[in-house]
């Protein structure tokens, strides 16, 4: 309920400003003076705490945008590809009001009378914000105005030209340096710290140094080193602090899944920044509807293919990989793809056996666990923390940065990525043998890593696979300009042909497809297996058809379908997005680059 407070607070700060503008310089007698506010610590924090914004369960919903998944909904670059992309139609993104309520309060804390040390700190979390807000502007405009301060209705600057990328992204690294050197390491919980910060600041690094070295576009990649700097240094101090570890008991079949299932992740030591969820506190989040699998979305079959062996071999080297069904695809596997994804044999409570997969028309089959609460219990079901920021993303930029410079060693290699291979219980990653045998199905995806390309692919694999699910792979898709991966349709689970199935992996049928021409039977009619338990019926056939279930080969088998459009993704003009068309015309400066 605080947080509401403060943002109400920040609205009337901010009508404050605006009556002055417009003459109305008495302050009605509901509201505070800026000049009587920003005076002591608590009005600092008051304010800043109002600005805290953080993702939250929904984050889990969020691949929808990737090759990760499938899905039904109404997406931004899935529309894109399928055409007619303009700026009439594309019109988010384009929102200042956020920048406004922080620049608000970087003109007016100085005011306080308060030390040095704790001015920096509130300016400091204020900047963070500032970055964070610039980052997602660069990620989908690329150039934007820089707007440092609060603007009034009539003023030029309203009207100015886009800043460069350079400068926006030199102002955000200013922005988060300052941040990093003066937020305190000690804050409420729940809230951004030292350590926090210094995680942004290495992302933001890694993010502008691996797209300014792929997009040859900008011609900007002299410059990407210098990210890639920072990003490793930054992750490389977050590590040195040793603070953080990675949340390891010894369990690689639980100790992942704990992650994202937990009651309580304010104690657990790989959670950098956490938001916390208590149904008891009227703080309460439940994605169980739409983040299974069976409504809007589903995991696609490449996903679950670039999960490695168990044994640290590659799937996609073992023998017909491509023909094997679900229960055959799950075992021996990087124990991590079982908590992410519902496997065979698992029990969805409160039903007293396993789950038999629901095979839906443009679904892939496949069922995400990672994000559900697999509980009947409300308290529970809505009380689940979000790891904002995990220590493992700061592993993993670190090799990445350190990998892409070339620079990157068997010893950081283990202080890093085999440390997430260690909590999965598989073997480390050899930056030798990775370099002598790049992964030649990885090597297809990701056909601009040249130098040093096979630990770059395999850091790459290791991103996708930890951080399936979070909000992480538009963004990496994007920076390794690999948006031509989007234009494959997802697909799901592999069937042979018409015929029984188990999925349950106890050997006995669950399911039968018939051909899409033919009647299912009545309830008193179908087929019981040995179990004596009733099949589920499905009618296959070709997308399109009124089957049950598309296959790609019809009755003759191949993986489930999801979609048959044709998907075209515009290099380089949809990476990113076009000032929206009202916009130019409010402010003809605006101009629109890479085509739109």
């Amino acid at each position: 309920m605080k947080k509401y407070i403060y943002i109400v607070f920040i609205a009337a700060v901010g009508m404050l400003a605006a009556c002055k503008k417009a003459g109305l310089d008495r302050f009605p007698q509901t509201s505070i003076s800026p000049n009587l506010f920003f005076n002591t610590e608590s009005d600092l924090s008051l304010y800043v705490n109002g600005l805290l914004s953080q993702p939250d369960r929904n984050t889990y919903l969020n691949d929808q945008s990737t090759d990760n998944v499938a899905t039904t909904a109404a997406v931004e670059v899935k529309n894109m590809m399928a055409g007619n992309a303009n700026a009439q139609n594309i019109t988010t993104g384009w929102s200042w009001s956020r920048l406004r309520n922080i620049n608000y309060f970087l003109e007016n804390y100085g005011k306080a009378q308060v030390s040095a040390a704790v001015k920096n700190h509130y300016a400091g979390l204020a900047r963070y914000y500032r970055a964070e807000f610039y980052l997602d502007k660069v990620k989908r405009f690329s150039d934007v105005p820089w707007y440092s301060g609060t603007l009034e209705p009539g003023d030029e600057e309203l009207y100015k030209a886009r800043d460069p990328r350079t400068m926006i992204a030199d102002s955000i690294m200013a922005d988060l340096d300052f941040a990093y050197k003066n937020v305190r390491e000690s804050v409420p919980v729940g809230t951004p710290g030292k350590w926090a910060v210094a995680t942004l600041y290495a992302r933001a690094a890694l993010y502008e140094g691996t797209y300014r070295k792929y997009h040859n576009e900008l011609n900007l990649s002299s410059s990407a080193n210098t990210f890639l700097e920072t990003a490793a240094r930054i992750s490389g101090e977050i590590i040195a602090g040793k603070k953080f570890n990675i949340y390891n008991t010894g369990k690689p079949e639980q100790d992942y899944a704990t992650l994202f299932s937990s009651q309580d992740l304010t104690a657990n030591n790989e959670v950098i920044l956490v938001n916390i969820f208590d149904l008891s506190k009227s703080k309460s989040q439940n994605v169980n509807g739409t983040v299974f699998g069976d409504y809007e979305q589903a995991p696609a079959k490449d996903l679950l293919q670039t999960y490695l062996m168990k044994d640290g071999s590659r799937f996609t080297d073992v023998a017909n990989y491509a023909q094997l069904g679900f229960v055959a695809e799950f075992k021996n596997r990087d124990p991590r793809m079982s908590q992410t994804m519902v496997y065979p044999g698992w029990i969805r409570v409160p039903d007293p056996t396993p789950y038999i997969q629901r095979l839906n028309k443009n679904f892939t089959g496949y069922h995400q666990l990672k994000g559900y609460v697999n509980s009947t219990d409300n308290a529970i079901l809505n009380g689940v923390d979000f790891p904002v920021y995990r220590y493992a993303e700061v592993l993993l930029t670190y090799a990445e940065a350190l990998a892409e410079l070339g620079t990157l060693s068997q010893t950081q290699l283990d202080q890093s990525v085999n440390l997430l291979r260690k909590r999965a219980g598989l073997p480390d990653l050899n930056l030798a043998t990775a370099n002598a045998n790049p992964d030649p199905a990885l090597q297809l995806q990701y056909p601009n890593v040249t130098a040093n390309a096979g630990v770059i692919l395999e850091i790459r694999r290791e991103r996708r696979v930890e951080y399936a699910f979070e909000n992480m792979r538009f963004d990496d898709l994007m920076r390794w300009k690999v948006g031509k991966l989007l234009t494959k349709s997802p697909e799901g689970m592999f069937f042979a042909g018409l015929g029984k199935y188990d999925l349950t992996g106890d050997g006995v049928d669950d399911i039968i497809l018939i051909d899409r021409t033919a009647t299912i039977p009545g309830e008193d009619q179908k087929e019981k297996n040995s179990l004596g338990v009733k099949l589920i019926y499905y009618r296959a056939g070709l997308i399109g058809t009124d089957a049950t279930v598309y296959l790609k080969n019809g009755n003759t088998g191949g993986n489930i379908v999801t979609e048959n459009a044709t998907r075209n993704f515009e290099e380089p003009k949809f990476y990113y997005r076009p000032v929206p068309q009202q916009q130019v015309i409010l402010n003809p400066k605006l101009k629109q680059i890479f085509g739109w």
